[in-house]
């Protein structure tokens, strides 16, 4: 069974349960150490933190984008030390609308795992329903039994094949950055302007409410088919910046009912990186 959203108040009833790992992921892309400061200000009792800079990014060499994936055997590696085993269910958050915490749903449905969720409405929620906040420090990591990478759960392709398909078309690329950021108007993060030729739109931002919880299955089926116009969500594949948002609109199709869907994880960070590749701008 893959899970994709738990609530707040689901959480809360399944805390103390042995099977339960709780994830705080909470980022900042301009300040890498907001993410920690959070965390030993107060979250979810027995959440433990992750670093999407140091701990779930592979080492970065300037081609690679800003968010390469890990290995699959250190990352599984790391989820055992954390304690996370084939019957762990997994829940991520973080007080982004989700988008980091989407990033570690995909990444366990990368390594094989498919006991994992996003706390929909992340710390907010849990905030503001009153639920108890913890300030005590990080459990201990203990070295375990890796998780052995299993067959993958989610699929992903790389920059070749990004390439390739600009000639010879098999997939649709869906581009996950604010609207203005794909038509190439502004570009706060990478060097170059702009988006991979052929890519659609879909900023991962529209996939909330008001309340920054998920809009409704119905709802996001209803948007992402007029976004597909047809196409089957397996021809998809999904980016962003540097491949974390991206995940967002993964995990919203997810939701929606219209699985299949793969990412692009150097994303545009990856992809404008070699001048040799084409870059389109507008609409």
């Amino acid at each position: 069974m893959t899970t994709t959203l738990i609530s707040a108040a689901d959480l809360a009833a399944r805390l103390d349960t042995s099977d339960v790992r709780v994830f705080d992921v909470r980022h900042d892309l301009t300040n890498h150490s907001a993410g920690r400061q959070a965390y030993d200000a107060g979250h979810i009792p027995g959440a433990r933190y992750l670093d999407h800079e140091t701990e779930l990014a592979a080492a970065r060499t300037g081609k690679n984008g800003r968010h390469p994936l890990p290995d699959r055997a250190q990352f599984g590696a790391l989820m055992a030390a954390h304690g996370v085993t084939p019957q762990t269910l997994v829940v991520a958050y973080d007080a982004s609308g989700g988008m980091y915490a989407a990033h570690l749903w995909w990444m366990l449905r990368w390594l094989g795992h498919d006991r994992v969720a996003v706390l929909d409405g992340g710390w907010q929620a849990w905030t503001a329903a009153g639920l108890p906040v913890s300030h005590e420090p990080a459990p201990a990591v203990q070295p375990g039994q890796p998780v052995e990478p299993g067959a993958a759960l989610a699929g992903a392709v790389d920059a070749q094949a990004v390439l390739a398909n600009l000639s010879q078309p098999s997939f649709t690329v869906i581009d996950a950055r604010a609207a203005n950021r794909y038509r190439g108007e502004v570009e706060p993060m990478d060097p170059v302007a702009g988006h991979i030729p052929g890519a659609l739109n879909r900023p991962n931002g529209e996939n909330l409410q008001q309340d920054g919880r998920f809009k409704t299955a119905e709802q996001l089926r209803e948007e992402f088919s007029r976004v597909l116009a047809g196409r089957e969500p397996a021809s998809i594949v999904h980016q962003c910046g540097s491949g974390i948002t991206a995940c967002h609109n993964l995990l919203a199709m997810e939701i929606a009912g219209l699985p299949g869907s793969r990412l692009y994880p150097g994303s545009w960070s990856e992809w404008c990186s070699d001048p040799a590749r084409p870059v389109a701008k507008g609409e």
